[in-house]
């Protein structure tokens, strides 16, 4: 009986400590030449793909659950650094803002969480020159928005925004 419990602690043991390792020890090389990240299951994944996801975006909020989505948004607006300059994609409301004291305008894609209680917005700049009302939608209108991740402050307050931005509501491009 001793042996056995004795055995099922090893076994433990050894499980564990054959499953961790160093991950930088997990580079191997393309057929390529490139380096490369060992994906799990013994995938190789090309490092300049590393961080595309689904549809070809760094970030593509559209295709997770609500639940994702907002603990994502919670990420990039926690870390913007990570996100800097990755291609984004996300979907919801369209939402506007005029601050009356500076005479800013801020355009924004609302993202709520699971049970729809809580809401983020991140801020978005089209590409070109537009101008609201006659370049975008209705307020509340249900759109998608890509764009290049960036942050700015203003004062002591950090913002999130997408460069670059494509609007599409309803199949059509703004």
């Amino acid at each position: 009986m001793k042996a056995l419990k004795m055995f099922s602690v090893l076994a433990a043991a050894i499980i564990c400590l054959c499953s961790c390792s160093n991950t930088s020890d997990n580079k191997e090389k393309s057929t390529s030449g490139e380096a490369a990240t060992t994906a799990p299951f013994g995938g190789i994944v090309p490092k300049e793909e590393k961080f595309a996801g689904k549809n070809g975006f760094d970030v593509d909020l559209t295709a997770m659950s609500s639940s994702m989505v907002y603990a994502q948004v919670s990420d990039m607006i926690t870390n913007p650094d990570s996100y800097k300059g990755k291609s984004v994609r996300a979907k919801g409301p369209f939402s506007y803002l005029k601050d009356d004291q500076s005479g800013n305008e801020y355009f924004a894609v609302i993202i709520s969480d699971a049970t729809a209680c809580c809401s983020q917005g991140i801020e978005f700049v089209l590409e070109g020159n537009k101008q609201y009302p006659k370049d975008y939608p209705a307020v509340d209108t249900e759109i998608t928005v890509t764009g290049t991740f960036n942050y700015y402050y203003e004062g002591q307050n950090i913002y999130c925004q997408l460069l670059d931005a494509k609007l599409e509501e309803g199949g059509l491009s703004w």
